[in-house]
C-alpha cells in the first residue's frame, strides 16, 4: 500500500489546476493542504513559526485520531525537529485523504465529484467526468477507473523567508553554531520530512542557507532523474533569478521552478522595484526563458558530473509561474497564454474562503467591511521592507492604544525579526518596547527641530509585532489560547482585495479563477497591471517626491531612474492594451484612459516644485 501512495505522490510535478495558494502570513495558510490538496490544489506552508507548528500538528492530530507527542522548545534541535514532525503529519493525513477519495462513488455529492467539478472546464478529466451520465454501464465503469487513477493531489509545499535567520543562543547565552539559526533549521526540518515537493526560498539570496541545501540528498536527482525535494525561486525580476539561479546551480542544486511575484501588488511583504513593472518583467521572462533554461540546466549538470552525482533527466523541466494581484479569469487567461506561464498565484482572495485559510471570525468581518482606503502599504515589519496592511486590524488597535498609553512597541518573546544591534550587544528587534524606548531617547538628544523629531518617533511607532500577530489568527480560529493573552491580529492582503466583498466557499473561488462566475463587487476596477502602477506612482511620490529629507546626488540619480522605469513601463502597456484589446474590463477604453490619467500623474509629479529643485541639482 505504501508504495501504491508514494507512487501516486511521484505525480506531484503534473498539477491538476493551473493556480496555486501562496504562502500567506504565518498561520493563514499553515494547515491548508489539510484543506484543499485532496482537490488538486497546491498550497505553501511557512515554517518559521514552529510554536504555531508545534500547536496545529497538536489540533490536526486530535482531528485525526493520530498520536500525539510533544516536542518541547527547549529540548535538542527542537525547531528542526518540530518542523519535520508537523510536516510528516500532513503528509500522513493528505496520503490518507487520497485513499478516501478513491474509495468514493460517483453517485453522490461527495469530495470525490466536488473534485472533479473544480477542475478547469479545459481538462481532460473534467470532460470525461462531465460525460459520465450518458455513457452506458460498461464504459461509465472504465471511466470512472480511469478517472481515480489519474486523480493528482494539490502539492504540500514550503516557505522559507531568507531574510529570517537569526543564529539563537543556548540556555546559558552563547551563541550556537550556524546550522542551528531560524532558517538553517527549517530546512533541515524540511529535508529530513517525508515530504515529496518543493520549497520556496523568498526575500533574495542567502548564501548560508543556499550552500546547506548541498548537505541533503533530496535535493539532487535519484538515478531515474527524479528530485525528491524541489526548490522553487520566488523573485522580482530576471536579474534575480539568475544571480540566484547560478548560485545554486554550480551546486547542482536545480531550480524546478521561478515565481514571479509583482513587488507591490501581492499581500505581505513589498519588495519594491526600483520602478520597474510587472508587465516588462514577464516579457523580459519570456524572451529570455530558453536562454535561462539552457545556461542553469548546464552549470547543474556540470557540477553533478563534477561531484559523482547522478544528472538531471534530460528532458527535465523549469516552470514559470507568476502571482501578484490577479482578480478576474481573463487576467488569469491572459497571463497564462501570453507569458507562456505553467501556473499563477491566487493569494488575498483565499483569504475570503474558510474553507481553504485560517482567518478569525472577527478579521474576516474586517475584510468583508474594508473599503479600498483600509488596505495600505505601511511601514510595521521589522525588517524595514514595506508591509501590505488593514487599518481596521486589532493589531493596529493594539498598537495605537499601546502608543497611547506611552509604551509604544511590542513585548518580544518570539524573537524572529531580532536582528538590530545599535543598542545592544545581543540583537533586538525595532518593534519590541525595549528598542523603541531606547529609539526615542537618542531622537529626543538629537539637536533638530522639534516637528522633525515628531516626524521620526511617528515613523518608528509604525512598527508593529509580526511574530505574534501574523500567526495569532489560526489558534483562534481552532480554539487554541494563544500564549501570553496576545490575540491580536495582523492580518496582510494585497489591495486587490478591495474588490472582493464577502465569504466565498471553496467552490465559488476556484469557479470565478476559472470564468465560470463572477465574485467582484461593483467597485471600478483597473486591471492587475494599472493597480500595481497606481501603487508605485503613491509609492514614488510619498517616499521620494514628498520626502522631506536632504538628497544627495545617489538619491537624485535613484529617482531618475525610477521615473525612467516607470515611464518605460507605462509606453510598454500602451502598446500591449492597443495591440490586445480583448475585452473592455481588460484592455478596453476605461482601461486605456487610466493607463493615460496615470501617464499625466507621473510627468506631475516629476516635474513638480520639489522634482524641479531636484533635477537643477543633477
Amino acid at each position: 500500500m505504501a508504495n501504491f501512495v508514494d507512487s501516486i505522490f511521484s505525480m506531484l510535478h503534473t498539477n491538476a489546476h493551473t493556480f496555486h495558494i501562496p504562502v500567506m502570513g504565518i498561520g493563514f495558510t499553515v494547515d491548508s493542504p489539510v484543506k484543499v490538496a485532496k482537490f488538486g490544489i497546491s498550497s505553501v506552508v511557512t515554517l518559521i513559526e514552529d510554536d504555531l507548528l508545534e500547536s496545529m500538528r497538536e489540533v490536526i492530530c486530535k482531528q485525526y485520531k493520530l498520536p500525539f507527542e510533544a516536542i518541547k522548545s527547549d529540548e535538542q534541535d527542537a525547531k528542526a525537529r518540530r518542523v519535520t514532525a508537523y510536516l510528516n503529519v500532513l503528509n500522513t493525513v493528505v496520503k490518507s485523504q487520497l485513499l478516501e477519495l478513491k474509495s468514493l462513488t460517483f453517485n453522490q455529492e461527495n469530495d470525490l465529484t466536488k473534485y472533479f467539478e473544480l477542475l478547469p472546464d479545459s481538462s481532460e478529466l473534467k470532460q470525461k467526468f462531465v460525460l459520465l451520465p450518458s455513457m452506458n454501464v460498461d464504459e461509465r465503469l472504465q471511466t470512472e477507473k480511469y478517472l481515480k487513477d489519474n486523480i493528482v493531489i494539490g502539492s504540500i509545499d514550503v516557505n522559507i523567508m531568507t531574510k529570517v535567520d537569526k543564529l539563537n543562543f543556548d540556555a546559558q547565552g552563547n551563541v550556537l553554531p550556524v546550522q542551528y539559526s531560524d532558517a538553517l533549521s527549517c530546512l533541515r526540518g524540511y529535508a529530513m520530512s517525508d515530504l515529496s515537493s518543493a520549497l520556496i526560498f523568498s526575500a533574495g539570496l542567502n548564501p548560508r542557507l543556499y550552500s546547506y541545501c548541498a548537505q541533503f540528498d533530496d535535493f539532487f536527482p535519484d538515478s531515474n532523474g527524479y528530485i525528491k525535494k524541489r526548490i522553487i525561486l520566488k523573485v522580482s525580476d530576471y536579474r534575480s533569478a539568475l544571480i540566484q539561479g547560478k548560485f545554486l546551480a554550480k551546486k547542482g542544486i536545480w531550480i524546478s521552478e521561478f515565481r514571479i511575484e509583482s513587488g507591490i501588488n501581492c499581500g505581505g511583504h513589498a519588495f519594491v522595484s526600483n520602478g520597474i513593472l510587472f508587465g516588462p518583467i514577464l516579457e523580459e521572462f519570456k524572451e529570455k526563458r530558453s536562454q535561462l533554461f539552457d545556461e542553469l540546466f548546464q552549470e547543474c549538470q556540470s557540477a553533478l558530473q563534477a561531484s559523482g552525482r547522478y544528472l538531471l533527466s534530460k528532458d527535465n523541466k523549469q516552470y514559470l509561474t507568476a502571482q501578484g494581484g490577479i482578480g478576474t479569469a481573463e487576467e488569469n487567461e491572459f497571463l497564462l497564454s501570453y507569458y507562456n506561464l505553467d501556473s499563477t498565484g491566487w493569494g488575498s482572495p483565499f483569504l475570503m474562503v474558510p474553507e481553504a485559510t485560517n482567518v478569525d471570525d472577527d478579521t474576516l468581518q474586517k475584510l468583508v467591511t474594508a473599503k479600498q482606503e483600509d488596505y495600505y502599504l505601511s511601514d510595521a515589519s521589522p525588517l524595514g521592507v514595506p508591509f501590505n496592511n488593514l487599518r481596521t486590524s486589532t493589531s493596529e488597535k493594539q498598537r495605537k492604544m499601546r502608543i497611547d498609553k506611552h509604551r509604544p512597541g511590542s513585548p518580544c518573546y518570539k524573537k524572529y525579526l531580532s536582528f538590530d544591534t545599535e543598542f545592544t550587544d545581543k540583537p533586538i528587534c525595532t518593534a519590541s518596547r525595549q528598542y523603541q524606548k531606547m529609539k526615542i531617547d537618542e531622537i529626543n538628544t538629537r539637536a533638530i527641530e522639534a516637528e522633525k523629531k515628531e516626524v521620526l518617533i511617528n515613523k518608528l511607532m509604525e512598527k508593529d509585532c509580526l511574530c505574534e500577530g501574523l500567526g495569532v489568527a489560526a489558534l483562534l480560529k481552532n480554539n487554541v489560547k494563544p500564549a501570553h493573552k496576545l490575540t491580536a491580529v495582523t492580518i496582510c492582503p494585497g489591495p486587490n482585495l478591495a474588490f472582493f466583498s464577502g465569504v466565498f466557499s471553496l467552490k465559488q473561488m476556484v469557479d470565478h479563477i476559472y470564468g465560470r462566475v463572477n465574485l467582484l463587487n461593483n467597485i471600478p476596477r483597473p486591471n492587475l497591471f494599472l493597480n500595481e502602477l497606481k501603487l508605485y506612482l503613491n509609492y514614488f511620490k510619498e517616499h521620494y517626491i514628498d520626502n522631506p529629507e536632504p538628497l544627495d546626488k545617489k538619491k537624485i540619480q535613484f529617482i531618475d531612474a525610477f521615473k525612467t522605469n516607470l515611464q518605460e513601463g507605462i509606453n510598454y502597456y500602451q502598446k500591449l492594451f492597443k495591440e490586445f484589446q480583448l475585452s473592455e474590463s481588460l484592455f478596453g477604453q476605461k482601461q486605456l484612459q487610466w493607463l493615460e490619467n496615470y501617464n499625466n500623474d507621473l510627468r506631475l509629479l516629476y516635474y513638480s516644485k520639489n522634482t524641479t529643485s531636484i533635477l537643477e541639482l543633477n
